[in-house]
């Protein structure tokens, strides 16, 4: 009895010990390769001072570039959460031939990199494409850039959910007499949203931050196509890295904001499931 007594607690320190382990080296892990990184963004941000912090991060330029960069990442968020819901909802509920040839489609840019992307498009819709349609250095032409790199996110977060959704619910719906609209309403949708909410989440993050795909597209035309992250680089070119690191931390806040609101509206959406 004794040594059962003795062997107890052993194991219960084991047990309680293995996830504090685990938590130390997924917080070192995160410490070394986010929390740090973005301190010394911010301790470069402002080692000029507030003045030269505003000056940098609000000017008139700046500001059309952050203006541009948030309205084209709103855009990609509500393209991507009806096309990328279709998209997922037909691989999954339709019987067409092509869905491979789709599943494989939607994983392209996974893979491309994403300068290969942006070298894609102005080949196709630049001035020299054979289609007859030139959105170079253009507004259209960004959006159909970071349309293209956030594609996979919203029907990758929601497909996996339409697979496990519960049939039982629609047919019984249907069979007292909801049509479909109501069927999609009250119950698909509410399942969907939380997994849609992260997905257009991702495709936020994504549009916010990406070069490659629109460097070449962009033309980078100051309060016309300069998004943010075309804007930073511009400082770094010009050996500002003060600079650059300032609006960097300007589109870090607003991003970080954005994005707990969008998992504050998804702890919302969920809040039955606790």
């Amino acid at each position: 009895m004794s040594q059962l007594a003795v062997e107890l607690p052993r194991a219960r320190r084991r047990a309680l010990g293995a996830p504090t382990l685990t938590s130390g080296i997924a917080l070192g892990y995160l410490s070394v390769i986010v929390l740090v990184p973005l301190a010394a963004v911010v301790a470069k941000g402002a080692a000029g001072g507030w003045h030269h912090f505003w000056q940098v991060a609000w000017n008139r330029e700046s500001r059309a570039a952050l203006e541009l960069t948030f309205g084209l990442a709103g855009a990609i968020v509500a393209i991507n959460a009806v096309t990328g819901t279709a998209i997922a909802w037909m691989l999954v509920r339709d019987s067409s031939h092509g869905k491979r040839l789709v599943n494989a489609i939607i994983d392209l840019p996974f893979a491309l990199p994403t300068i290969v992307a942006g070298l894609t498009l102005l080949a196709l819709y630049g001035p020299a494409g054979g289609v007859g349609v030139n959105i170079a250095f253009t507004r259209l032409g960004v959006l159909a850039a970071l349309l293209f790199v956030t594609l996979p996110f919203v029907v990758r977060t929601v497909q996996p959910v339409l697979l496990e959704l519960d049939h039982e619910m629609e047919e019984a719906a249907a069979s007292l007499g909801a049509s479909r609209m109501t069927i999609a309403r009250r119950i698909v949708f509410p399942h969907l949203l939380p997994a849609l909410l992260s997905g257009v989440a991702l495709a936020f993050a994504r549009a916010i931050g990406e070069f490659g795909a629109v460097v070449l597209i962009a033309g980078n035309i100051p309060f016309k196509t300069e998004v943010a992250s075309l804007y930073v680089y511009q400082h770094i070119a010009s050996d500002d890295p003060t600079g650059a690191s300032a609006l960097a931390v300007l589109m870090l806040a607003v991003s970080l904001a954005v994005l707990l609101g969008i998992g504050a509206l998804r702890r919302w959406a969920t809040r039955h499931e606790h």
